[in-house]
C-alpha cells in the first residue's frame, strides 16, 4: 500500500443534538450526536483518563451509517466541574457510559477507544458484554504496574532521555523513586502555582512521546493551563490508584467476557506510550479479535497508518445491523 492509497478522515462534522447528563455526586457529562440519528449506534471513548473528546473524534465513522455519540469524562472536556478528582474512579465512569446509552435509547453499540479509550472500553464491555456490537480499540492500555513503570519511572525514559529529565527536574532526588505520587502530590497541593506547573511537566512529558514523528503544536496544546491541568491531575488520580481496578491485570484476566464480541486492535509498531506487546496479549485472551499492526507509527490516533486503520476497521462494522 502506498501512502495516497491510505484511508483519511471523513469530512469535519457538527454534531445534531448536544446533551447535558447529571449522573449524581456533583459531575454533569457533556454528550453529542453527530452523524445519522438512524444510524448504527457508537460510543467514542477518549483518551486520558482527562483528555476530554475534540472534533477530530468524530471523524472515524461514516457519517451516513453511524450515530456517533461523544462525551467528556468526569471532570474534563466540557464536563463540569473541571479537573474534580471527587467521586471519580473507574466504576463511576463505567456506570456514566451505562447512563447514557440508556439516556439516548440505545439498546447495544459499538465501542471505539484509544490509550485509555481502550481502558474503559474493555472496563465496560467485560461488565456489559451484552451490551457490546463491536469494539475497535487502539494504543491499548491495560493499567498494570508494568505499564505505569514504563512510562513514568524506567524504560520510555530510555528512549526519550531529554524530555524524561525535564519530567523528572521538577521533583527532588529523594523523591525520584516513585514519580507518580510525586506528581500526585503536587497536583493535589493547595498551591494553585504548584499544582500548575506539576501539570504543564506532566502533560508535556506525554505529549512529546505520543508520536513516532514529533510534533510541537500538540506538545504546546498539551501544555496549555486548562487542558494540562485536568489531564494531569486526573491521570495522577487513576495512576496512583492502580486505575481502581480490583487487582493488578484484571482487564487482561477478564477478557474471558469478550467472547463473541467482535474486535479490531491497532497498534502502532513504535508506540512507546503502551507498546505493542499491550495489544498481542489482548488479543490472545480475545480470540475474537484481529490485530493490525501499523509499522510507521506511535501512539496517536492522527498518525496516517493509525487512520487508515481505524477507518478500515469502522468501514468492516458498518455493514453490521443497528443494534438500537
Amino acid at each position: 500500500m502506498t501512502v495516497r492509497d491510505r484511508l483519511d478522515l471523513y469530512p469535519p462534522l457538527a454534531p445534531y443534538r448536544e446533551h447535558w447528563l447529571d449522573v449524581g455526586d456533583h459531575h454533569n457529562l457533556y454528550v453529542e450526536e453527530c452523524g445519522n440519528p438512524n444510524g448504527q449506534p457508537v460510543l467514542i471513548i477518549h483518551g486520558g483518563p482527562g483528555g476530554g473528546s475534540n472534533a477530530t473524534m468524530r471523524r472515524f465513522h461514516d457519517p451516513d451509517r453511524f450515530r456517533i455519540v461523544l462525551f467528556d469524562q468526569r471532570g474534563c472536556g466540557r464536563s463540569t466541574p473541571n479537573a474534580s478528582l471527587e467521586n471519580n474512579t473507574t466504576p463511576d465512569l463505567v456506570d456514566d457510559i451505562e447512563r447514557i446509552r440508556r439516556k439516548l435509547g440505545i439498546g447495544r453499540w459499538q465501542l471505539f477507544g484509544g490509550s485509555w479509550g481502550s481502558t474503559l472500553a474493555l472496563a465496560y464491555a467485560e461488565a456489559y458484554p451484552e451490551r457490546v456490537t463491536a469494539m475497535v480499540l487502539r494504543g491499548i492500555f491495560l493499567l498494570t504496574r508494568a505499564e505505569l513503570r514504563w512510562f513514568y519511572q524506567d524504560g520510555c525514559s530510555w528512549i526519550y532521555p531529554e524530555a524524561f529529565s525535564e519530567f523528572q527536574g521538577l521533583i527532588p532526588l529523594d523523591e525520584r523513586g516513585d514519580m507518580i505520587t510525586a506528581y500526585h502530590r503536587r497536583l493535589t497541593s493547595d498551591d494553585p502555582l504548584v499544582r500548575l506547573e506539576a501539570a504543564r511537566a506532566w502533560s508535556i512529558w506525554e505529549g512529546t512521546t505520543l508520536s513516532l514523528i514529533p510534533e510541537p503544536d500538540r506538545v504546546a496544546r498539551f501544555g496549555a493551563d486548562a487542558y494540562a491541568l485536568a489531564f494531569a491531575r486526573i491521570e495522577s488520580h487513576y495512576f496512583v490508584n492502580g486505575g481502581f481496578l480490583r487487582r493488578d491485570g484484571e482487564l487482561l484476566l477478564e477478557a474471558h467476557r469478550l467472547k463473541g464480541i467482535p474486535g479490531v486492535i491497532v497498534h502502532g509498531r513504535y508506540d512507546v506510550v503502551t507498546p505493542i506487546k499491550n495489544a498481542m496479549l489482548l488479543h490472545q485472551a480475545w480470540p475474537d479479535s484481529e490485530l493490525r499492526a501499523v509499522a510507521d507509527a506511535g501512539h496517536a490516533m492522527t498518525e496516517p497508518g493509525i487512520v487508515h486503520e481505524l477507518i478500515r476497521a469502522t468501514r468492516k462494522f458498518s455493514a453490521a445491523g443497528d443494534g438500537a
